[in-house]
């Protein structure tokens, strides 16, 4: 049985071999501006314009809480955006977490994820800007994850 790893470092950069999907979780209004995406989009432009072109099409696709969008960025290597945020945090509103939505985009995630052999890497998702906490994160990833004999790696920021 698969485990989750924890490791100080950078997820963009996942470690190890064979084909890898960098998970995170997204909004769903479209904004790309904050937290974890700023440090995809250093590294790469893909993930953001097919998050943007996904939001803008939404009338015709299937963006919205739980849907994933798996974007190739290198050989053997794509990030998945993954929509387990409604809004965003403002004022005294509540967090913007849906560990409902986390928990069904794992699910569709697992599926992609078998088909293409690849291993799971990820920062501590839905627990930055969106305002989760790992203690109700980690039990969907094993769930979802773990359980289906995917390797999952968590980074966590060094410094």
């Amino acid at each position: 049985m698969s485990e989750i790893t924890y490791i100080r470092g950078d997820a963009t950069r996942p470690s190890g071999e064979g084909a890898k999907v960098i998970a995170h979780v997204a909004n769903d209004l479209g904004g790309w501006g904050k937290g974890f995406v700023l440090a995809l989009s250093r590294r790469w432009p893909e993930p953001e314009a097919a998050y943007r072109a996904w939001h803008r099409d939404r009338a015709a696709n299937d963006f919205g809480l739980g849907a994933v969008q798996l974007v190739p960025v290198d050989r053997d290597l794509w990030v998945a955006n993954m929509i387990g945020q409604h809004g965003i945090r403002r004022g005294g509103r509540g967090v913007p977490v849906r560990y409902e939505a986390i928990g069904t985009a794992l699910g569709r995630l697992a599926g992609r994820v078998v088909e293409l052999g690849a291993s799971v890497h990820m920062p501590r998702i839905g627990c930055g800007l969106a305002g989760g906490r790992w203690d109700r994160v980690e039990p969907l990833i094993e769930e979802r994850l773990v359980r289906r004999g995917i390797a999952v790696t968590v980074y966590d920021v060094e410094g």
